[in-house]
């Protein structure tokens, strides 16, 4: 791997750390660019409220003790299917209506958390996951418990994991599931992807069957339906053997896709989308969509359609046929760009101030530092004149928000006395600390002087101009 010695921009995005919120937005990729084309891997979805809750007591490491309400937030999938979700981000803010995804614990807070299994164990073991709450008190020597006061028990528990507070019910059953809970938790291994495709790109020649693309999923089936660049260009989606798999073929976790690219192709890019009906397995993460948001773990879902994309480049002889993906790596801060090159002459590009040289047949990894909580754009032009260059954007937000003078209140309902339904889910303190009025003047102030940070390199193609 090349890794870069330095960044490559300053930190220009302002952060209000006075309050813990973020002044800064999504970046939007110019132009029909490659590595937007695809849809992203397993759920995506987007938050409604936070749904069933109780009071639970919370006292923060400066030793200022809150009152919020915790429990299960809902989300509504992209197809119209249901998610229910704990906060495994205490002091960052969640707002309804933000857009999330699938993702694995390494792309996620979670990603250096020892306690990340012991959540999982309480995840599964805990409410709703199990709905017959008779039983779980009698586990816990609980009494009685209601929905909102199970709920509330199962996310005090999280909270201590996932955060480092003390939380505790005011409810004295919900008090004990919590105390059951810790006290039973075990380290039990990350799930599996509903759904996924790796490498979601690959690049061959004309006349080859190109990959493998493996299917990653929980589901029992999997159907792949090619894009209409290879309908045109007479790419078929095969196996191993160069059998042709239909659009009503089953596919199973495991199974190998592959690009049967005609002799007589132009060079060209195509692609193919992988559907499935799935329960989103409990205990995934679930991250903003280009935004820093509050990061949720799976605590149950109805049965939902999720898709994964993969696309295959080509070129004739005497030019790179290249491959481009990109990964979030919270462990090394920044965002890992891996690059292949299966033509037969050397492709050359610039990132993170590197000219980065792929041989024929051979791959390189460069990372791109990106500072926490920060919006990035990656930009690689394409070997292929006329071709739309490869964009990456996302926020990088690995790590639970721990700022000095930040009061959370995450799960705050909103609503007044004229409207009651929860209609906010954030992070914030009482409206009358003047704390928190001090914090959004701070807000004001730097907003206006806020700019995302913007990675944007151009390689220089192999032997052409850029």
């Amino acid at each position: 791997m090349i890794s870069a010695p330095r960044r490559v921009a300053p930190r220009l995005a302002a952060t209000a750390v006075a309050t813990g919120l973020l002044a800064t937005g999504a970046i939007a990729a110019g132009g029909a660019a490659i590595a937007d084309e695809q849809p992203g891997s397993g759920a995506t979805a987007t938050l409604d409220n936070l749904a069933i809750a109780d009071t639970v007591d919370v006292t923060l490491p400066n030793g200022r003790e809150q009152s919020i309400q915790g429990g299960l937030f809902r989300l509504t999938a992209d197809d119209g299917g249901i998610l229910q979700t704990y906060c495994i981000d205490f002091n960052t803010p969640a707002q309804n209506g933000t857009a999330y995804r699938e993702t694995g614990w390494d792309s996620s807070t979670l990603h250096n958390n020892p306690e990340a299994g012991r959540i999982h164990w309480i995840l599964q073991n805990s409410y709703p996951v199990v709905n017959d709450l008779s039983a779980l008190a009698a586990s816990a020597d609980a009494g009685e418990l209601s929905d909102e006061q199970a709920a509330a028990g199962t996310q005090a528990a999280i909270w201590h994991l996932s955060d480092g507070v003390d939380a505790v019910p005011e409810n004295e059953n919900a008090a004990k599931l919590t105390e059951w809970l810790l006290e039973s938790a075990e380290d039990v291994p990350e799930p599996n992807a509903s759904l996924e495709l790796t490498p979601s790109q690959v690049s061959g020649q004309p006349g080859q069957i190109i990959g493998p693309v493996t299917v990653n999923t929980t589901a029992e089936s999997v159907f792949v339906t090619p894009d209409v660049a290879a309908a045109e260009q007479g790419v078929t989606i095969v196996d191993a053997n160069g059998e042709i798999i239909t659009e009503d073929q089953a596919v199973s976790n495991g199974g190998e896709l592959y690009f049967s690219v005609p002799a007589d192709a132009e060079p060209g890019t195509a692609a193919l989308t992988a559907t499935a009906s799935s329960q989103v397995p409990v205990g995934r993460a679930f991250t903003g969509v280009d935004t820093r948001t509050q990061t949720m773990i799976l605590a149950g879902s109805s049965a939902s359609s999720v898709t994964a994309g993969a696309s295959v480049n080509w070129a004739g002889e005497g030019n790179p046929s290249v491959a481009v993906t990109a990964e979030q790596s919270c462990a090394d801060g920044g965002v890992s760009v891996t690059v292949d090159n299966t033509g037969d002459v050397p492709f050359e590009f610039e990132l993170v101030g590197e000219t980065v040289e792929v041989a024929p047949g051979s791959s390189e990894s460069v990372l791109v530092p990106v500072d926490e909580d920060q919006a990035y754009e990656i930009e690689i032009a394409h070997p292929q004149e006329g071709e739309e260059p490869w964009v990456f954007t996302g926020v990088l937000d690995c790590s639970p928000a721990d700022e000095p003078g930040n009061e959370p209140a995450p799960a705050t309902t909103g609503g007044g006395e004229a409207d009651d339904s929860p209609d906010l889910a954030e992070t914030g303190s009482d409206s009358g600390n003047p704390a928190m009025i001090a914090g959004i003047a701070v807000l004001l102030l730097v907003v206006g002087a806020a700019a995302v940070f913007f990675i944007r390199r151009r390689s220089a193609t192999a032997g052409g101009d850029e």
